[in-house]
């Protein structure tokens, strides 16, 4: 499956897309709300890309975000066992930031899922403390569903979780 929109393609990673994964995971200020630690090694890169094989089963899978032939980050869906709803994740590269990139990607995401895939629901969740995530998920029409206060503990410290969801029939017609 390949996706593109005004500027971008996501697709599946390929092999050759590791050392390009594992940079911008290695930043610090990327890995900071995230699951992992930085850096985030080579052979876990290729391990990651290695290890994704059918989008279309329950789990995650992670699809590079390219932009003229450059991975500039990734846009992750978590798809249920129901096969009905998924949630949904996205990182970009700190040099590809503040341009609208993350927002493209997510948004012809879930226009695909939505519309493409049949899906109901899609939910996202985040650190309180990343405001710019927060901004995204709202920009497109996901409305705060919780706030789960110091519920994670992460990188030595407990963190505020917020949960995001979008029904297909509140996605904006204007973003299909």
């Amino acid at each position: 499956m390949i996706l593109t929109s005004a500027r971008l393609t996501i697709r599946p990673f390929r092999p050759e897309d590791a050392p390009a994964l594992a940079d911008y995971r290695s930043d610090p200020d990327v890995a900071r709300y995230q699951s992992w630690d930085a850096p985030f090694p080579l052979d876990a890169a290729t391990r990651m890309i290695a290890e994704m094989t059918d989008p279309a089963a329950p789990g995650w899978f992670q699809y590079a975000i390219d932009h003229e032939g450059e991975v500039v980050g990734d846009v992750g869906v978590g798809l249920h066992d129901n096969l009905l709803q998924a949630a949904i994740g996205f990182t970009l590269a700190p040099a590809h930031q503040g341009r609208g990139y993350a927002t493209e990607a997510v948004q012809r995401m879930l226009a695909h899922l939505f519309t493409d895939r049949g899906l109901r629901r899609m939910s996202a969740e985040c650190d309180a403390r990343n405001t710019r995530s927060v901004r995204l998920l709202t920009r497109l029409g996901f409305r705060q569903e919780g706030h789960r206060v110091e519920h994670t503990w992460a990188k030595g410290e407990w963190t505020d979780d917020l949960l995001f969801g979008l029904l297909a029939r509140d996605f904006p017609a204007s973003a299909r």
